[in-house]
C-alpha cells in the first residue's frame, strides 16, 4: 500500500464531500492543547486525536491497534478514507504508513500539516499547512 500526500485543500475538500472520511490528528496533547486543533464541527464531525509518538520521542507501539479498534468501534471498515495530520508532514506520514499496512486501504498524509514549514523568523502557520491555507481550527 502507498500512502499519497495530499494538500491541506484538497484534504478539506474531500472532508466536506466524503461524510465517512476521517481526520486524524496524530499530534501530542500539547500541541493539541498549545496550537490548536483542526475544526471539523462545521461538517458535523470531530478530528480523532491519537499521538503517534510522545514528547520525548518514543513512538506508540499500539498505535494501530488503538486507532485500529476506535475505527471499527465507529463502523468504519478498511476502506474508509483516513486523512492523518500532524506538525509538518512527517510523523503524520509515519502513522498513514503504519494504518496501511495494518490493511487499511485508503491512508492520506496532509502535506503540510497543521503548521507547516518555518518562515524566515522561524514562525509555523504563516507559509503552509492548515492554519495558513485559513482553513477552520480551533485553539485547544
Amino acid at each position: 500500500m502507498s500512502v499519497h500526500d495530499v494538500p491541506v485543500e484538497e484534504t478539506w475538500a474531500r472532508l466536506q464531500s466524503d461524510k465517512a472520511a476521517v481526520l486524524i490528528d496524530v499530534r501530542t496533547k500539547a500541541e493539541w492543547t498549545f496550537v490548536g486543533l483542526p475544526d471539523l464541527s462545521g461538517l458535523g464531525r470531530q478530528v480523532v486525536t491519537l499521538e503517534w509518538q510522545s514528547l520525548d520521542g518514543r513512538v506508540d507501539p499500539a498505535f494501530s491497534e488503538r486507532l485500529s479498534g476506535f475505527l471499527e468501534q465507529a463502523g468504519m471498515g478498511r476502506n474508509t478514507e483516513l486523512f492523518f495530520i500532524c506538525r509538518s508532514g512527517a510523523r503524520s506520514r509515519a502513522a498513514a504508513e503504519a494504518m496501511a499496512s495494518a490493511g487499511y486501504d485508503r491512508c492520506h498524509n496532509v502535506a503540510e500539516g497543521f503548521e507547516g514549514p518555518p518562515d524566515a523568523n522561524r514562525h509555523r502557520g504563516k507559509v503552509a499547512g492548515w492554519k495558513a491555507a485559513g482553513l477552520p481550527w480551533v485553539q485547544g
